[in-house]
């Protein structure tokens, strides 16, 4: 059994951008926090992460073989079946994704829309989502821990790095389970419209109001409280705020 390319360039810039996207939006915003002059940018960086999930969704119809969301579609049992092998050590060795990282990565596309669709929705002022898009953040870090942790034990256990086939694209496989093509012109057209969409997002906000006009759809979200908004709620920093008359 050789080394052959399974993950295509589109595949491994989603993953690592997605991750990298992550841990600085939940950066900003749990190490921070929300008077932080920082917070809007967590929120420019969810948008981009938006972006990136609907694109990842395309690509997971459309993409190569491993990329597509009907190749690692597993039932219970096949998700049984893996965890026991990872425990005894050994066992199926799969080409594409194992069922065990194909719930993670269900369910953190899953939960980075729910981010997603919520964060918008509190931009255009439903400050009742506010606790849901806590909530799906939370859920969000626990599904990353337990996918690290997961990635750690079955390194360990079945004898193969899977965040090292996830830079260069190889992996052990036999003769016709690989890819032809790494697909670096999809990967370079992707790549043009994420740093479009992201450029568009940072030039389209407005640092004094705190609104971003979003690209193309022309959507404005408030991506800071207004002064009236924390007057209302008697919060300290509006004009009157503590005041007795």
């Amino acid at each position: 059994m050789t080394t052959t390319l399974v993950w295509d360039l589109p595949t491994r810039l989603f993953h690592w951008a997605l991750a990298l996207g992550f841990a600085a939006a939940a950066g900003i915003s749990l190490g921070l926090g929300e008077h932080s002059p920082l917070f809007p940018y967590h929120s420019l960086i969810g948008l981009t992460l938006a972006f990136l999930v609907a694109l990842r969704v395309i690509w997971g119809i459309v993409g190569t073989r491993y990329a597509r969301f009907g190749s690692f579609l597993f039932g219970p049992g096949a998700v049984v079946n893996y965890m026991r092998e990872v425990v005894r050590g050994g066992g199926t060795r799969w080409v594409g994704h194992n069922p065990g990282s194909a719930c993670a990565i269900f369910a953190m596309l899953a939960l980075l829309g729910a981010l997603a669709v919520t964060g918008v929705m509190l931009g255009l002022g439903l400050e009742g989502v506010k606790e849901v898009h806590e909530w799906c953040a939370y859920a969000m870090l626990a599904v990353v821990g337990v996918h690290v942790l997961g990635v750690l034990v079955h390194t360990v256990r079945m004898k193969e790095n899977i965040t090292l086939g996830m830079v260069h694209g190889r992996k052990h496989a036999g003769e016709g389970e690989g890819i032809a093509s790494a697909r670096p012109l999809a990967a370079a057209v992707l790549g043009a419209l994420v740093v479009a969409w992201a450029v568009g997002l940072v030039s389209r906000y407005d640092a004094g109001t705190g609104v971003v006009r979003l690209p193309v759809i022309g959507t404005e979200l408030r991506l800071v409280e207004s002064e009236g908004e924390g007057e209302r709620r008697g919060e300290p920093g509006g004009e009157h705020a503590g005041d007795d008359d």
